[in-house]
């Protein structure tokens, strides 16, 4: 039975989704004048380069996040690719995270360029939540020159969906009034945590729109889908009652790199894996993090991905229990007739987790960047 079935949208709430516009591209841009107005892409200039961030310039092309760097070239040939500056942009997003904590403390960031605050109870005593974004958005242009797009609903789903709805430099809000009129002319594509696999999915559904969405039963929707079944049920009827939450529990802490060249010899992935362990090692002891189960990630030329894990009875904390497991892990993996495009060695499972709280995993990437837009 629908536990939800009789709840009402809580539309007491008053949520901002704030999405800087091309984050690390517009940086880049800001930083260096002679960039201005022309394609940029923000990524690793190599034969598995990827975007992180393209300009508007760019993206006209067709160029976006997470396209091959070989492609974006092809598609735009004047395309000016930028190393990665991760230390600039920790420091601007900080900027920003400063500017909103003038409003709220209930700031939940989803990544460098994006972030979820409660203003419902806000330091400012400001009623409407479309005037402290306006407020916010003003004072990240004044203060750090770069645009940002903002979103205000009464929850985390159309706060979201309307940061994105008039992006660059947009503002929209969604009235409770209208949300279900809204909601049902969005096409599924639009549908947060609704991807490319799951469009197609629900294609095959005859799932095109929120209103078809909506129509469709939770039974058939947890069948095809899950326990996200669930939750496409309640975003098509406007509910979704998750808080905005402050604090994270890390799970996991990991390490990836992807190579210019694809590799498939035994003493070469040994080495990698070896070296990928030290920068490992490194990461826990800077994080001071602990848990009991290892996991390797493979990514093989064909971009098919696998993953491999092992719990140990004890905390998994020194080189000498790591290495040993993490080639006991490699033997589970072929890799002969299979080249390897990238490898990945995380450490999860710790002894305080609780599966009540939201967390994410952390994975530190060569050429890949672990924040993105």
């Amino acid at each position: 039975m629908h536990t939800k079935a009789s709840a009402r949208m809580d539309t007491h709430r008053k949520i901002i989704h704030i999405d800087m516009d091309q984050f690390f591209a517009a940086v880049e841009q800001r930083d260096n004048p002679a960039l201005r107005g022309l394609p940029v892409a923000v990524g690793h200039d190599g034969e598995r380069g990827v975007v992180s961030t393209a300009s508007y310039e760019a993206r006209r092309f067709g160029v976006h996040s997470a396209q091959s760097i070989q492609v974006a070239k092809r598609l735009c040939p004047e395309l000016i690719i930028v190393p990665s500056h991760f230390d600039r942009y920790k420091e601007v997003s900080a900027q920003i995270r400063d500017i909103m904590q003038d409003y709220t403390d209930l700031i939940e960031p989803i990544s460098l360029d994006e972030a979820f605050l409660d203003v419902t109870h806000n330091k400012k005593n400001i009623e409407l939540a479309v005037d402290i974004a306006k407020e916010i958005k003003q004072r990240i242009l004044q203060e750090t020159g770069l645009t940002a797009s903002a979103g205000v609903s009464y929850c985390k789903f159309l706060a979201k969906i309307a940061s994105d709805y008039r992006k660059p430099n947009g503002l929209c809000t969604i009235h409770p009034d209208q949300a279900l009129s809204f909601i049902a002319r969005l096409r599924i594509e639009q549908f947060w945590l609704v991807g490319k696999k799951t469009a197609e999915k629900m294609h095959k559904m005859g799932i095109y729109n929120g209103a078809q969405l909506r129509d469709y039963s939770l039974q058939g929707l947890t069948t095809a889908f899950g326990k996200a079944g669930q939750m496409f049920y309640d975003f098509a009827r406007g509910i979704d009652d998750r808080p905005v939450v402050k604090d994270w529990v890390r799970k996991s802490v990991g390490c990836e790199r992807t190579y210019e060249h694809d590799i498939h010899t035994k003493a070469a992935i040994t080495i990698e894996l070896y070296h990928i362990l030290l920068e490992l090692l490194d990461r826990l002891h800077r994080t001071q993090f602990q848990g009991y189960t290892l996991t390797l990630k493979v990514k093989y030329h064909d971009f098919t991905q696998i993953t491999r894990s092992i719990t140990s009875p004890e905390l998994l904390l020194t080189k000498e229990q790591l290495l040993p497991l993490s080639k006991q892990l490699l033997h589970k993996v072929t890799f002969e007739q299979h080249p390897i495009r990238l490898l990945g060695l995380s450490i999860g499972n710790p002894p305080s987790a609780s599966d009540t709280k939201p967390h994410r995993e952390e994975w530190i990437d060569q050429y890949l960047p672990f924040e993105g837009e």
